[in-house]
């Protein structure tokens, strides 16, 4: 079997994706920036034009010592957040000193058939330095056949100086299309950071 080499010539010399190509690209819908923010709504963007919905927390830096990034949603453009949802939590760490490690399941931090606002990461310090980064995927949030499922990686610079990598999972138990998305700190502000809001088509 021959095996064909693309140089740099010929690959700048591409003006147009070919049409047996498709799929698997991020499109950026929206982004806000926190300035001690008490929320940070996305009321528009979600809806049927793609299947899934990504949102990236860049370095979100709490006003508040030791609190906790939350999410939820709305099946109403925003007047209301509270759509019943079921999760899972479980988080990984490691302190500086490197003698405190864990894997381990939170069920404090899990719900069930709840209407409350889910933590998507551990305690984040407010120090200067301190913020915490990740994602939240949403998967067809305008289906009125399925519950609308979620996933959600985060790595958090903990307060008390620990790498706590949070991995959390459920689905809103409802049929009616999901149409804005609202995040919050457990307590106090959003200080700064960003989040992003991404299509995948």
């Amino acid at each position: 079997m021959a095996l064909n080499f693309a140089n740099n010539n010929s690959l700048s010399a591409i003006t147009a994706t070919p049409s047996g190509l498709s799929g698997g690209s991020m499109n950026l819908i929206s982004t806000q920036t926190a300035s001690s923010s008490s929320t940070i709504s996305f009321t528009s963007g979600i809806d049927d034009t793609y299947d899934s919905y990504v949102f990236k927390f860049i370095n979100i830096h709490p006003a508040t010592n030791g609190v906790y990034l939350n999410f939820q949603a709305s099946t109403n453009g925003g007047s209301s957040y509270g759509v019943t949802l079921t999760s899972t939590f479980f988080r990984a760490y490691n302190n500086e000193a490197g003698d405190s490690t864990d894997l381990e399941y939170r069920t404090a931090r899990d719900l069930a058939q709840s209407t409350s606002f889910q933590n998507l990461t551990e305690a984040t310090g407010n120090d200067n330095d301190q913020s915490c980064s990740g994602t939240l995927t949403l998967f067809n949030p305008s289906s009125t056949t399925f519950v609308k499922h979620w996933l959600s990686t985060n790595n958090t610079y903990h307060n008390n100086d620990f790498s706590m990598n949070v991995n959390s999972a459920g689905y809103f138990n409802t049929t009616s299309a999901i149409n804005a998305i609202q995040f919050k700190m457990s307590s106090g502000n959003i200080d700064s950071g960003v989040i992003k809001l991404y299509g995948i088509s």
